[in-house]
């Protein structure tokens, strides 16, 4: 098999089962709860309880130096203080993914960038949750202009970063980090340098069709 032909094998496609019934089970401030009756291939069918998410973004930004800039906060499911990827909700309806990036960049970092590319585009949890996240990879990196944001509730006690990439790859590997936004995109970076470099990256308005905008 050539590579044309793996990769025409090797995709993802969307598809979805006959939906004979959807209700909402729970109504949340930020995701609800839904049961889908669907009819499976055999056709019987069955009840598929997920979270509907309205998406997310994530930035992984490399320095000069190779350092990556991240974020600690608490997660009070796990009950631990985890290091991220400075990353925020899609929950304006069509936003444009990479504003919404930006936007965080600079409110949990207070910082900009000068060139963004798309690094990976993941289904965290695909078996429980339509939830999307789209990462970017910040590049030329610097403060931002003016004031700090003014951080409310759990940003007050964020905690800002650099580590070197390759420490941080060795931490993914020793299971001392967790969150699945900063494994998958730490991963690909080191594989996307290791490979076709990053100018082969997806440009930073490549489509989503899991989370369209204008």
């Amino acid at each position: 098999m050539s590579i044309v032909e793996q990769r025409q094998v090797l995709q993802d496609s969307p598809d979805s089962w006959e939906v004979v019934a959807e209700r909402t089970s729970f109504e949340g401030k930020v995701w609800d709860i839904v049961s889908d009756d669907v009819v499976m291939p055999d056709g019987r069918a069955a009840t598929r309880d997920y979270m509907k998410h309205p998406g997310a973004v994530g930035v992984l930004a490399l320095d000069e130096q190779g350092r990556v800039l991240l974020v600690r906060q608490y997660r009070h499911p796990v009950r631990h203080r985890l290091w991220e990827l400075p990353a925020g909700l899609l929950d304006i309806p069509g936003e444009n993914p990479l504003h919404a990036a930006q936007r965080e960049f600079y409110e949990e970092a207070h910082h900009k960038a000068g060139d963004w590319r798309v690094l990976v585009d993941l289904y965290p949890s695909s078996g429980g949750s339509d939830e999307a996240i789209r990462v970017f990879l910040a590049q030329d990196l610097a403060e931002a202009d003016g004031e700090r944001y003014a951080a409310t509730g759990e940003e007050l006690d964020l905690q800002v970063r650099r580590f070197d990439l390759d420490e941080v790859v060795a931490m993914i590997l020793a299971g001392e980090l967790h969150n699945g936004a900063l494994i998958a995109s730490a991963l690909a970076l080191k594989a996307a340098l290791a490979g076709a470099g990053l100018e082969a990256l997806r440009p930073a308005d490549a489509p989503w069709p899991a989370r369209p905008f204008e």
